[in-house]
């Protein structure tokens, strides 16, 4: 008989699993064992239960993958679950939030220590509070000094002597430890840390202002001409002193440049760096800066008249108002919307109004030219990108 197919079996007489071989074997001859069942496929289900994977896969996890492993099928075209979609869905606002606090470099540890890692020593935290200590004294010096000169009749009450003293005492102690702080190179990573080096750039730069600032020249003075006459405050010298004394202590005024170096420092350690941060923080100074001078020019406008002893053509004598009206002439003349309540009549306040006039424009042409960096500067990435698109649709829209 010839050979056939037997039911379920292949032409070729093919084994399958757990069946024989048919067809005729010549006479006479044992016929040949047969071979062994072949091991059963093993059947792979994915971890989500789509369905079986291919016989080539099931075959790979079970050569050569961990025993009882779990073959996850191909995925042709899908979308990773795990991709930062989170990223590409984030908003103008978040992404320069992301950048702000992004960690850049320490340059506040490298001015210190000479390493970034430097963040979990005391000595930093202790230099931290102290530049707050400092930052805090600036803007109080600068604040109430001008309105002490200027209002106060009695400049040698306890508390007055007090304050100044103490400021004095805070700002040499800083001046001291200027000369143990390493500097950050302008535009760069590295750093000073060489006593010899930073006490000849400290020399060279901010020390004079610094020192003339700290020095408490007025209460020198003082001391010294009672010494030499001990009658001086009951003869016709005194007042030229007192007002001697008050010209002196505008010497503190200096301190406003450590300010602005102080802000700077600090812009750094936080790393205002970014665009928009560096817009909105500059905004922010610049308005804190006018604040300032308004205050200081008030102060002014009512402080010279009174080194003049108050003339009777003055604003003060007319008027008769202190703090309150000077701050709102030196407001009115800083933003050139008037002159306050009156004119100026006498030479001195016309050229104290021009001295206002001219500083208010100077820091009003700052406002706006920040101010316009700062919208220029909100969604840059898709204003250039919407530029790149038109150019690209006039290109196309040519035959």
């Amino acid at each position: 008989m010839g050979s056939r197919a037997g039911k379920g079996g292949s032409p070729n007489g093919e084994c399958r699993p757990g069946g024989d071989q048919e067809g005729h074997h010549p006479p006479g001859a044992d016929p040949a064992p047969p071979p062994p069942p072949p091991p059963p496929h093993k059947v792979s289900f994915s971890c989500d239960g789509a369905g079986p994977a291919s016989p080539k896969a099931a075959e790979e996890g079970t050569a050569g993958g961990p025993a009882g492993g779990v073959a996850a099928p191909p995925q042709a075209g899908g979308p990773d679950p795990s991709g930062g979609a989170e990223g590409s869905q984030a908003s103008f606002l978040q992404r320069q939030l992301g950048a702000m606090l992004q960690p850049g470099v320490n340059k506040f540890s490298l001015r210190m220590f000479g390493s970034q890692k430097a963040v979990e020593r005391e000595q930093e935290r202790v230099k931290f509070y102290w530049d707050f200590t400092m930052l805090l004294f600036m803007v109080g010096n600068l604040i109430i000094i001008p309105v002490g000169i200027t209002f106060f009749k009695d400049e040698t009450t306890a508390p007055w002597i007090v304050f100044n003293v103490v400021s004095d005492t805070f700002f040499l102690m800083d001046l001291v430890m200027n000369f143990r702080t390493g500097i950050v190179i302008e535009d760069n990573t590295d750093i000073i840390l060489d006593p010899e080096r930073i006490k000849k750039k400290y020399l060279k730069t901010w020390f004079v202002v610094d020192f003339v600032s700290s020095i408490p020249v007025d209460y020198i003075f003082l001391i010294v001409e009672k010494g030499i006459d001990s009658e001086v405050y009951k003869t016709a010298r005194a007042l030229r002193i007192v007002r001697f004394t008050k010209i002196l202590s505008l010497l503190r005024l200096l301190r406003l440049s450590r300010l602005i170096r102080y802000i700077h420092q600090w812009e750094e350690i936080f790393h205002m760096t970014y665009d928009l941060a560096s817009a909105v923080m500059r905004i922010i100074n610049l308005i804190g800066m006018m604040l300032l001078l308004c205050h200081w020019d008030g102060c002014l406008q009512f402080l010279v008249p009174m080194l003049q002893d108050f003339p009777r053509d003055c604003w003060v004598s007319i008027n008769g108002m202190l703090y309150s009206f000077a701050l709102f002439k030196s407001m009115s003349h800083m933003l050139c919307i008037g002159y306050g309540r009156q004119a100026p009549e006498s030479m001195t306040d016309i050229w104290l109004t021009m001295l206002s006039m001219i500083v208010g424009a100077t820091c009003y042409a700052m406002f706006i030219g920040h101010a316009t960096a700062l919208i220029q500067s909100l969604d840059s990435s898709r204003r250039q990108y919407q530029e790149k698109y038109k150019q690209v649709e006039q290109y196309m829209s040519f035959p």
